[in-house]
């Protein structure tokens, strides 16, 4: 498989350094976002979706949205961070690449919020990639906001393989999440208002569209 990885990258355009420098403050200050793969892939559905709104929970530092910006040019989105440091790096680097008219960012915690910034409009894409134990919560709230035929995304669905393994071979701390993100994921693999499909790319990427 890696061989095949390099085989791609091979016909991979020069990356972006703004781009480069994102993901290296994310690695070097320990910020989750999108891997090569799960990102590349994600933008590519994207792309023969061609949605016109978008609602991200979970902004991190603006990585995934600056992508989907870049690669869509027609696209607006709206984007939800909690973390005060996170949202604040983020409005940098949303400024710095030129998006702003196009993305807005929210400070704010998604299962408390409100907000008529986010719920006074439709999305045909929303992408839920926070708190991996809440994801059950964060889709029945935001789905709602999802139009027929929209389709809802979720990273991050394989928890680096520890959804694979029974509870005693998940560390401690991180076994309510696995559970939830379980739950979840059988949840709305059976839901009826929903064709869901699970892609083993990156760390796992759900598709769920609406009916």
């Amino acid at each position: 498989m890696d061989n095949y990885k390099t085989y791609i990258a091979g016909f991979m355009k020069v990356k972006d350094p703004f781009i480069s420098e994102m993901e290296q403050f994310a690695e070097e200050n320990h910020v989750p976002i999108m891997d090569s793969d799960g990102i590349e892939m994600f933008i590519s559905l994207l792309r023969i979706q061609q949605p016109d709104n978008i609602l991200e929970i979970g902004s991190a530092i603006g990585y995934s949205a600056i992508r989907i910006a870049g690669a869509l040019p027609e696209v607006s989105i709206v984007t939800i961070e909690r973390d005060t440091e996170r949202y604040l790096k983020a409005l940098d680097y949303i400024a710095e690449s030129g998006y702003s008219e196009r993305i807005a960012i929210l400070e704010a915690d998604a299962l408390l919020t409100e907000s008529d910034e986010i719920f006074d409009k439709t999305y045909d894409a929303l992408f839920i990639d926070a708190a991996k134990g809440q994801y059950k919560r964060f889709f029945e709230k935001y789905a709602p906001s999802v139009k027929s035929g929209g389709v809802i995304y979720c990273d991050n669905m394989f928890m680096h393989g520890m959804v694979l393994h029974v509870d005693q071979d998940v560390p401690k701390r991180n076994r309510t999440m696995i559970r939830n993100l379980k739950v979840f994921t059988e949840w709305v693999m059976t839901h009826p208002d929903y064709e869901t499909s699970l892609l083993p790319v990156g760390d796992g990427l759900l598709i769920a569209v609406k009916k």
